[in-house]
């Protein structure tokens, strides 16, 4: 298949959705497709395209959230190597913006389309509004996003039931709706593939030892993750035991509020504020700790939960749908409701090896499931739906001839797959020993 990500944001710029979006074309390409990118430029307003790794990048204007920019100018240009791609479908990862751009895109050439809802938008209000007009502008934010889930997209992909039930009990939303959980390259955070003297080097570096029991938190540091909950917490826990840190990577515009915090609830001692740490950087940042917490209910899946469940760190959770699938309290990791129970979880696990250490282990298998490869199997067989079941005939004549010549190349490619498949098969148990074959 010929396949149009579309996505505000990418690489380099670094978030939950360009991670995915990245991971989603590396696994696509894996298996044979041909994979294209129309992103937002990030760093300036102007227009890029990128002919090696085949990334159009459209210009953006700062909207003064984080490193966000919006366009609503769409270059020609952009259009014209777009139609030339031959698009058979096109996978929108944003509401706004370039996915507007991805609806245009969509109805002009009529390419199916798919849209993967990320973010819950109703908890980023307050940036906008600074707590005025909070309720009429989340009734427009949720019709927004159900127009273009429910009217626009033929296919709609959500990462947790968290986000089903949202589109099914709240907007309504008639059509089928596929719960695919985000994959990342799961193989990049585990232990044997990270260098122990580059861990070093990172724990020398924030200025923690190897006997302290280490907690991190990954992400962006706003209202909406809830990090006062940690740093509450925090106070707690050195009161008891000085032994116990809390790492903090990533930035964000509470950071210095944050900071202020600590210094005043005198943690600041067992508090570190490592920054923004660099993609590739970041497994070697897992392996300083012991623990993951995160206190937000905010996320739609928490991509950087899987992160540290495949690095071998145990995930301490709130109680949150997001997590409910991926964290299993006391296999895991654990589950909690109040500061109280996180801070008893806390003390628990630092001082009883064994669990921790049983926890860790099952992290790491339970992880595997979360990887790129059997993520990309999945969405492209949603593509494959949306080919097949997309209507024509509001394009008269000429789009019905289309439709019926794209459709009879489907069905060539979908049998030329599934020889593949069996292929593979046969080839794989002709190359199992006899024995194998009885297991």
């Amino acid at each position: 298949m010929r396949i149009g990500l579309f996505t505000d944001t990418y690489p380099p710029f670094i978030n939950g959705v360009s991670t995915s979006v990245y991971m989603l074309k590396k696994a696509l390409e894996k298996k044979g497709h041909q994979v294209f990118v129309v992103t937002m430029n990030t760093e300036s307003f102007h227009y890029g395209y990128d002919e090696n790794n085949t990334v159009i990048r459209i210009p953006g204007l700062p909207i003064g959230i984080y490193d966000y920019r919006v366009s609503t100018v769409y270059p020609l240009k952009a259009m014209n190597i777009i139609r030339k791609w031959k698009l058979d479908v096109i996978h929108s990862h944003t509401e706004f913006s370039v996915g507007t751009f991805a609806r245009f895109i969509s109805r002009q050439f009529n390419i199916p389309l798919v849209h993967t809802y990320h973010t819950l938008y109703e908890d980023y209000i307050y940036y906008i509004t600074k707590g005025y007009f909070d309720k009429p502008s989340k009734k427009i934010v949720e019709y927004l996003t159900q127009f273009y889930c429910d009217k626009t997209a033929n296919e709609l992909i959500v990462p947790t039931k968290k986000i089903y039930d949202l589109f099914k009990e709240k907007y309504n939303v008639d059509k089928n709706i596929y719960v695919i959980p985000t994959g990342i390259e799961i193989d990049r955070f585990y232990e044997e593939n990270i260098d122990p003297k580059s861990v070093d080097e990172v724990r020398k570096k924030i200025g923690i030892s190897k006997k302290s029991f280490n907690i991190v938190f990954v992400g962006r540091l706003a209202k909406e993750k809830n990090i006062d909950l940690l740093l509450s917490a925090q106070e707690i826990i050195n009161a008891r035991d000085k032994n116990v840190n809390l790492i903090i990577i990533g930035d964000g515009p509470d950071m210095d509020e944050y900071k202020k915090t600590a210094k005043k609830l005198k943690i600041d001692s067992n508090v570190f504020f490592v920054g923004k740490v660099p993609w590739e950087e970041i497994p070697k940042y897992y392996r300083v700790a012991d623990v993951f917490a995160t206190a937000s209910t905010s996320e739609t899946q928490g991509l950087t939960v899987i992160e540290a469940m495949a690095a071998s760190v145990a995930p301490i959770c709130i109680d949150d749908e997001s997590f409910r699938n991926t964290v299993i309290d006391g296999l895991n990791g654990r589950i909690f409701k109040t500061k109280e129970e996180y801070v008893g979880i806390i003390f628990e696990l630092s001082n009883d090896k064994k669990e921790l250490s049983n926890l860790q282990k099952q992290a790491r298998l339970n992880a595997e499931v979360h990887s790129s490869k059997y993520y990309g199997e999945r969405v492209a067989d949603v593509y494959l739906h949306a080919i097949e079941h997309k209507k024509y005939d509001n394009f008269g004549v000429i789009g019905k001839l289309v439709g019926k010549m794209k459709d009879r190349e489907n069905k060539k490619n979908k049998e030329k797959n599934n020889n593949e498949s069996e292929k593979e098969k046969k080839d794989e148990t002709s190359r199992r020993k006899p024995k194998d074959l009885f297991k």
